[in-house]
């Protein structure tokens, strides 16, 4: 199987500026590169930058797929938007880990295994991921909650212990939204672990922003016209993820208070459970279906049978007149040769 590396970098926040245009450069000829997006390719040798430094200096936003079974996602966000106690609560392995720099945490996500047969090599594959780090600007920590799901999954005993608690478990894992599906998809993430890890999570209906208008209307003037200042000024998606964050945080959470948290041993078992039941439902379904088989053959047998009765019962009439042409022939026949001279 040949080699294949791609690298997909994004700046979301900021366009590169020429200079860093002009560093970007030095480290591939061979990149595609604009103000907003570096992408590379390679079926022989290696990238010579850093991925790590990249992210620190320019990027918001980061993918690397190899199909010798690497993958890798990493997402910049400022430290006011994301609190590094909050990363950390989640990201604390090799497997999901932050980075912090003078002004942001970064968030890595990192998964090995078994080569890829096949691996579809269009360019472009970050884009749909990259509205899982809007939500996480606004508070939404279930991109975090997945990054803890993916070390444990990991299994690295020197990192996780089966004693080992879960975080506080944010609304709507079960029902992620479609970046947050491909971030999951794209690391593999095992879905019955994401089920049973969903079991302790509210219906992230119940935490819409139904207060969000009395909770903004409550706000003091002066923040209020200078939120209104902003958005007037080209920052409304900054804004709108500000408000939701700050909003969030003001709201008590029933899993962060009254849920208990579960172990690591407690989530796997609950999996094992679920895939006990799902074989159950397995046999079952193929007992069904056998019935139904052999329903059917009986059906089909009595069919052909009953066929076979009307069919006979149908030729007795021409039975009974065949005979009695035939024993009519004999007669006329025996006739005839009993009056020849």
């Amino acid at each position: 199987m040949s080699e294949y590396q791609y690298y997909e970098f994004l700046a979301l926040d900021n366009p590169l500026t020429e200079d860093q245009l002009t560093q970007l450069r030095s480290l591939s000829s061979r990149a595609e590169i604009t103000t907003t997006r570096f992408t590379n390719e390679y079926h022989y040798g290696d990238f010579r930058g850093n991925p790590a430094t990249m992210m620190e200096r320019y990027f918001d936003a980061f993918l690397y797929y190899a199909n010798f079974g690497t993958r890798r996602l990493m997402f910049r966000l400022p430290l006011d938007v994301l609190g590094v106690a909050v990363a950390e609560q989640y990201c604390h392995t090799d497997a999901a880990s932050i980075i912090k720099t003078d002004e942001h945490v970064i968030v890595s996500l990192f998964t090995d295994h078994d080569p890829d047969d096949y691996w579809d090599e269009a360019p472009g594959k970050l884009a749909a991921m990259v509205g899982a780090r809007s939500n996480l600007a606004a508070g939404d920590l279930r991109l975090l909650y997945l990054g803890w799901l993916l070390a444990i999954q990991s299994g690295d005993e020197d990192e996780v212990d089966e004693d080992d608690t879960e975080p506080p478990v944010p609304a709507g894992l079960g029902n992620l939204s479609a970046s947050l599906r491909a971030v999951a998809d794209f690391l593999e993430i095992d879905e019955d672990l994401l089920a049973a890890a969903a079991q302790a999570s509210p219906d992230l209906a119940e935490y819409q922003e139904d207060g969000l208008r009395e909770w903004i209307s409550a706000l003091p003037a002066e923040g209020s016209t200078e939120l209104l200042a902003r958005v007037a000024a080209g920052a409304g998606t900054m804004v709108q993820a500000e408000l939701l964050r700050r909003f969030r945080k003001s709201t008590v959470r029933p899993t962060d208070a009254t849920t208990p948290s579960r172990t690591v041993a407690e989530l796997w078992k609950a999996v094992d459970g679920r895939r006990a039941d799902r074989e159950r439902a397995k046999a079952e379904r193929e007992r069904e279906e056998a019935e139904r088989r052999r329903a059917e053959q009986i059906r089909r047998a009595a069919q052909q049978k009953a066929a076979y009765a009307k069919r006979l019962d149908d030729l007795a009439p021409q039975l009974e007149a065949a005979w009695e042409r035939v024993a009519a022939l004999i007669e006329t026949r025996s006739g005839a040769t009993t009056t020849t001279p």
